[in-house]
């Protein structure tokens, strides 16, 4: 009776300290992400570059943070998450401080990889944690949130701040942010992996990760960011057929990050349900709609709809679809394949589309009809890999 009563609030201290590390390493290992159309006047104008030379760097650090899946499948277990964040941490905080000074591409982009190596390398330590606490939708919601809530901070704030300064006062701040991550990093419990509860007879079958349905959901993860970076990645040419400016449609796009950062909101709030299930369904049946209230170049009010459903249904799906792949497991690997899907789905999406578009003429129908598949078929893949 006293171990069950004292085992409850150690667990939700635990929680407590697993959110505040995914909330402040989450806001601030995506900033280099979020601010890369801040970064890249600023690399054409002191480096020269084209925008295939910028393409490829950022192309570069995105798939960085997705191989730092590779060498955590031997690490990730085997060291105190501590001690793993702490030298993690580190080598960010010295790579964007070696950004700034660097005036050579070549080793900018590796000093560019390094950092996002590890940078990756810490956002599998927080998928991981994430699925492990007592509600992982929740964290996951915190994990979606924060990074929609600074992304929208930096491009109002960025632009502006570093008017005149060049790329390495950004990276210098970058790497200031980082410092503040060291802070929380003892919240979380470091031997969360290594300590965990050997598996009895009885719980074997449970503890057994069900393979197919595991195949199914990290497809599901696959082609679900196929589907959503295809799209948003063209979303402000599609209206242009319509004659509507970029302007309006760059207010319809800050409309629909808020409608995005609310509807992560909602699913944190809801946290774990057993309804989780119908919420996904409906997620998926609004991402559908969005992409169908796209096709034949939409006017202003069709297009404002449909982006603004399409960002809201998105991000209130996703804490639910890591929670299904999270559920499927308790061990690190699974989470860990599923940063992989992350980063190979966003990396797949804006090349398939893009030569989409580009065969079709001009036209997005052929990339919408792509998508609109990609987003059912990842419905499905979900459904499967749900557990009874």
């Amino acid at each position: 009776m006293t171990s069950t009563a004292q085992a409850a609030p150690a667990s939700i201290a635990s929680d407590k300290g697993t959110y505040t590390y995914i909330t402040v390493f989450s806001a601030v290992l995506y900033t280099v992400l979020l601010i890369a159309p801040v970064i890249a006047g600023k690399l054409i104008e002191q480096f020269a570059l084209t925008p295939v030379q910028v393409g490829t760097l950022f192309s570069l650090e995105l798939g960085a943070f997705s191989l730092a899946t590779v060498p955590a499948y031997l690490w990730l277990r085997r060291m105190n998450l501590r001690t793993a964040s702490y030298l993690f941490t580190a080598v960010v905080i010295a790579g964007n401080v070696v950004s700034g000074f660097l005036d050579d591409f070549g080793l900018l982009m590796i000093a560019r990889v390094m950092t996002s190596l590890a940078a990756g390398s810490i956002t599998v330590i927080i998928l991981t944690l994430s699925g492990k606490t007592s509600n992982p939708s929740r964290a996951f919601g915190i994990f979606v949130v924060f990074q929609l809530a600074m992304g929208a901070l930096i491009l109002a704030v960025f632009p502006a701040l570093f008017a005149s300064a060049g790329v390495a006062a950004i990276y210098w701040t970058l790497a200031g942010l980082a410092v503040l991550c060291l802070l929380v990093v003892n919240r979380i419990d470091g031997e969360a992996l290594r300590t965990a509860a050997p598996v009895s007879a009885g719980a074997g079958a449970r503890e057994r990760v069900p393979v197919l349905k595991a195949a199914a959901g990290l497809a599901a993860v696959l082609l679900f960011y196929v589907a959503l970076s295809g799209v948003w990645s063209f979303i402000a040419q599609i209206p242009a057929g319509s004659g509507i400016d970029l302007s309006a449609t760059s207010l319809v796009l800050s409309v629909a990050t808020v409608a995005g950062i609310l509807s992560a909101l909602v699913a944190t709030a809801l946290g774990e349900t057993p309804r989780r299930r119908l919420y996904l369904v409906a997620g998926y049946a609004g991402m559908a709609v969005s992409i169908v209230l796209l096709f034949g170049a939409p006017a202003l009010i069709r297009f404002a709809i449909a982006a603004v459903i399409f960002k809201f249904a998105w991000t209130f799906i996703l804490p639910y679809l890591l929670s299904t792949l999270s559920s499927l497991s308790s061990g690190g690997h699974l989470m860990n394949t599923t940063n992989l899907m992350i980063g190979t789905g966003f990396s797949i999406g804006p090349i398939v589309s893009g030569a989409l578009i580009q065969s079709g003429g001009g036209s997005f129908t052929g990339m919408l009809i792509f998508a609109l598949t990609g987003v059912l078929a990842s419905c499905a893949f979900v459904l499967v890999a749900q557990r009874r």
